[in-house]
């Protein structure tokens, strides 16, 4: 398939052309006055039905671009150029001239319904900011780039959902919920590769709307709860752990006491049973052993 490129096209001042369209017309009343009364001045009528015709032929060359607007001239099925650059132009007057509105949109997708990386069904939806950065991808390489820009932005929120989990309690571990910016990204890469055909940049692309499907929200806040404990109890026992190891050294080095294996274990057991309990923990003082 041929591809066609944005180049700009011929014009010239409309106002200048309005002073030609004016001396046309003011030929064209002289004419006419001096044939009134000059009988046989075929001549006159003539030259006067020629500027009467290229004034009305020249009045649809003349079109006004707007800013953040390009107007594409299209000649007989053959695209000759774009423009641009605001003002009053006149251009051939064979062409169509079509609008493209160059300024930023954004697309606000519904509420997608998608299972995530690990088969969760999860709601999503995103924001997708763009403009038309090519005039002519945009009207000839897609049927209709704005629902161009719709279908595609949510077959890419699609494809992303289902590469990343929801959530995730690593660390190295990216998700959709923990990672919003890496996301963002990676969304924006994903929207603008299918968008590059149809003349289109997107400036941004973020999830505005992210959660569990109503029919298992409930389960998976319990899943969360409890991933959430699992892992924060295995980070208090990594630290209680580390604790004792070194408070057993400390004393082992400045030799405060020394312990016999017994003793030890005891000390480990009731150090673990103080550090990773949830309640709070009551000390019982030894004031000294009975037998020696």
């Amino acid at each position: 398939m041929d591809q066609i490129s944005e180049k700009e096209t011929w014009r010239i001042s409309g106002f200048l052309m309005f002073l030609v369209e004016l001396v046309l017309l003011g030929l064209w009343i002289y004419l006419i006055v001096a044939y009134a009364h000059d009988i046989d001045g075929g001549s006159e009528v003539a030259v006067g039905i020629v500027c009467l015709f290229l004034f009305v032929l020249a009045i649809n060359g003349f079109f006004v671009v707007q800013p953040n607007e390009a107007r594409v001239l299209v000649f007989f099925g053959t695209y000759v150029g774009s423009l641009r650059k605001p003002g009053f132009w006149w251009s051939n007057p064979f062409t169509v001239k079509k609008h493209v509105l160059l300024r930023i949109r954004n697309f606000n997708s519904d509420k997608l319904k998608v299972n995530d990386s690990q088969g969760n069904p999860i709601e999503i939806a995103a924001v997708v900011v763009w403009r038309v950065v090519d005039s002519a991808k945009a009207l000839f390489d897609v049927e209709n780039y704005e629902t161009f820009v719709a279908i595609q932005s949510e077959t890419a929120i699609r494809a992303l959902a289902t590469a990343y989990p929801y959530d995730s309690h690593e660390e190295d571990g990216t998700s959709l919920r923990g990672n919003p910016d890496e996301i963002a990204d990676r969304l924006r890469q994903e929207v603008q590769k299918r968008l590059q055909v149809a003349g289109v940049e997107v400036i941004e692309a973020r999830i505005n709307h992210l959660a569990y499907a109503p029919e298992i929200a409930q389960a998976m806040l319990r899943r969360q709860q409890a991933q959430a404990v699992i892992a924060a109890r295995q980070k208090i026992v990594e630290g209680a752990v580390g604790m004792v190891d070194m408070a057993i050294k400390m004393l082992a080095e400045h030799k405060v006491i020394d312990l016999d294996e017994e003793r030890k274990a005891t000390m480990v057991n009731n150090l673990l049973v103080a550090l990773v309990s949830e309640q709070e923990v009551s000390p019982v003082i030894n004031t000294g052993s009975l037998y020696t």
